[in-house]
């Protein structure tokens, strides 16, 4: 066992010991049970979800000041899991299957439906989650929630894979004060989408055939402690709902040789979606500051044919710009267009070429991204050559 494997395993035993003292001393916060947004078919479904401390955490609000927001996000991995829980999860066929929390107060469960409920906005089917049982220090509370289960219907045109992080959101991840200062002092209501994401992910959402049933998947390196921030941004910013696919803060090693934990964590998870999926093209939308393009480039060879086009946002840093535009050319055999595009707009008449999108959608994202510029007062996001976003 590595030196690194040794400090986590010891920091987990060290955390749980924590955990199990404020028990018995009657200083622990009550139980929460967090449900994550998941997916599956019409034959399987995946739930998963989390068993902490509820540390109180507020509904952001843009009034917020920093030093609330600082606090928020320290509440949040200042986390207290709940290991050896007992759980049971009923979906709506009435079946009920039995579940326990992992050393980290994680659950998973893939199941088998007999039967389906009718979906929630076209894709969504909520399965009902209760905790049974806690282990001996802690006190029994009656709680439950409805685990959100994606389910693409069958009329589906194509599947959005979309990084979060200088793809969605304002980030500046190529620059690590920056992003710190964003990260940790602003809230959902604070962090600011890219002008006209939110149009443009609508229109895909809604394709051509009518409905808003073309599904996304958030794909991100976000720890599983920002669940609730992330998902809370979609739902201010009206940007489509859908599964967000997190990354374990706990500490591991990593053998010589394997793909760096970005890369290896997203590869895997967009691996098993377009598996989970195997008749469903799909459209990635990412950006150039990290490993997007190299990532999406051994998606394309890994399921070829199953990928409709791939869109990049420039961070504008030219050497980022220049690997992208190399895994550009190498993409071209495989016949699958990656663009590096410098705002939504671009994209949006990408799109609109190749009938993923209306005509019209484009003039609608760019009035949505108008809008933006007109109410953003912020500007120290905003650069040029440093790595910082510059998409409009």
């Amino acid at each position: 066992m590595s030196l690194l494997n040794k400090l986590g395993s010891f920091a987990e035993r060290a955390d749980d010991l924590l955990t199990r003292t404020r028990a018995r001393l009657g200083m622990l916060h009550p139980l929460q049970l967090l449900p994550y947004r998941s997916y599956g078919t019409p034959t399987r479904l995946y739930v998963k979800g989390r068993l902490l401390t509820d540390k109180g955490i507020t509904e952001p609000d843009a009034s917020d000041s920093r030093l609330h927001n600082l606090l928020n996000m320290y509440r949040r991995f200042d986390s207290n899991e709940i290991r050896g829980a007992q759980l049971v999860v009923r979906p709506a066929d009435g079946s009920e299957h039995p579940v326990v929390t992992d050393e980290e107060g994680y659950f998973t469960l893939n199941l088998e439906p007999q039967s389906l409920p009718e979906p929630v906005d076209f894709l969504w089917y909520p399965v009902e989650v209760l905790l049974q049982q806690v282990p001996h220090p802690f006190t029994a509370q009656e709680l439950r929630a409805a685990a959100p289960v994606l389910i693409p219907p069958a009329d589906a045109e194509y599947g959005i894979i979309s990084d979060l992080d200088d793809t969605v959101i304002q980030t500046s991840a190529t620059n690590l004060l920056r992003m710190a200062r964003t990260v940790l002092i602003r809230n959902a209501r604070s962090r600011l989408p890219f002008k006209g994401v939110a149009e443009f992910y609508r229109q895909l959402q809604l394709g051509r055939n009518g409905k808003r049933n073309n599904p996304f998947f958030y794909v991100s390196s976000s720890p599983w402690n920002l669940y609730d921030l992330l998902e809370d941004f979609l739902d201010l910013n009206d940007i489509p709902p859908g599964p967000l696919l997190l990354r374990d803060m706990a500490v591991a090693g990593k053998k010589s040789g394997d793909a760096t934990a970005h890369h290896g964590h997203k590869l895997k998870e967009i691996d098993n979606l377009l598996l989970t999926y195997p008749t469903l093209p799909f459209v990635l939308i990412g950006d150039s500051g990290q490993e997007d393009a190299n990532i999406y480039r051994e998606v394309v060879r890994r399921h070829p044919g199953r990928i409709l086009a791939i869109y990049i946002r420039d961070v504008n840093l030219p050497e980022r710009a220049a690997l992208v535009e190399r895994v550009t050319e190498e993409l071209r055999a495989d016949k699958v267009e990656m663009l590096l595009v410098k705002d939504t707009v671009q994209a949006a008449e990408h799109a609109a070429d190749a009938g993923f999108i209306f005509r019209e959608a484009v003039s609608a994202v760019e009035q949505e991204k108008q809008k933006d510029e007109a109410a953003d007062t912020e500007s120290d996001l905003d650069g040029e050559g440093t790595g910082e976003p510059v998409m409009q």
